[in-house]
């Protein structure tokens, strides 16, 4: 069972679940936009059992603090901070959609502290067409102001986040949804090409991989990690798709 904790970065409070033997090999997982850290819960468990899982929840989501001032450098430097606040050199790193970005944004400007990088349906940082986010009625689980401050970065990309790629020096697995998810395809086999260690596996069951195909993106996942090739190519496997957080895709 995950024991829930948090811990003080540069003034905001960050709240994190962590599970897995204390001695093993470290792995950070990121949510996406709109979620929190049990957005992991399906597939935690098991990568738990080969590493210590710590599963943030970024700001302004979940039980973190809200601080009102959001991008995707300030996650980047929370996350950074997250790991010298408990003396994690180099983890392995999982993100899915903006906690990819988030993810290699890590890992271009530290990259000797990431070892192996898993990008859960993340596009390559290019230009795309704008859409205008509508809130959900009722109390949510992360603070809204995230949304338009995020999708904006996605929307227009900072140019020197390109750059970053070609620092990333982990071996990179990218985990494309297929044809089902919202996210270009084409646009995710671009980012793993420009990865200098990246690789390629498609499971075909939308956006949401890890709930849609659990066993499929955990066993993919863990062998990768283990150093065991990732197969190549599409992954065919049950799953069905979950629908969005309400405002939050993409992202």
């Amino acid at each position: 069972m995950a024991d829930h904790r948090s811990v003080d970065v540069g003034g905001v409070r960050l709240a994190y679940r962590v599970s897995g033997p204390p001695d093993a090999a470290p792995l950070v997982l990121l949510h996406a936009l709109g979620e929190n850290a049990g957005d992991w819960d399906a597939v935690a468990p098991v990568l738990a059992r080969d590493h210590r899982v710590h599963a943030l929840d970024l700001r302004g989501h979940g039980r973190s603090d809200r601080p009102g001032d959001y991008s995707l450098e300030l996650m980047r430097a929370d996350v950074s901070g997250f790991l010298e606040a408990l003396g994690l050199d180099r983890v392995d790193l999982v993100g899915h959609s903006m906690g990819g970005v988030v993810a290699y944004l890590l890992a271009g400007r530290h990259p000797w502290r990431v070892g192996r990088l898993v990008l859960e349906d993340v596009p390559v940082p290019l230009p795309r067409e704008p859409a205008v986010p509508t809130r959900p009625d009722g109390d949510l689980d992360f603070d809204w102001a995230v949304v338009p401050a995020v999708r904006g970065q996605i929307d227009r990309p900072d140019p020197r986040w390109s750059g970053l790629l070609g620092r990333i020096t982990a071996e990179t697995l990218v985990v494309a949804g297929g044809p089902r998810s919202h996210v270009p395809q084409d646009g995710v086999a671009e980012l793993a090409r420009r990865l200098p260690g990246g690789r390629l596996v498609t499971i075909p069951v939308g956006h949401l991989v890890h709930h849609a195909a659990p066993e499929e993106f955990t066993g993919t996942v863990a062998a990768f990690l283990r150093d065991v090739p990732a197969p190549v190519g599409p992954v065919s496997g049950p799953g069905r798709a979950r629908p969005s957080p309400p405002g939050a895709p993409p992202g």
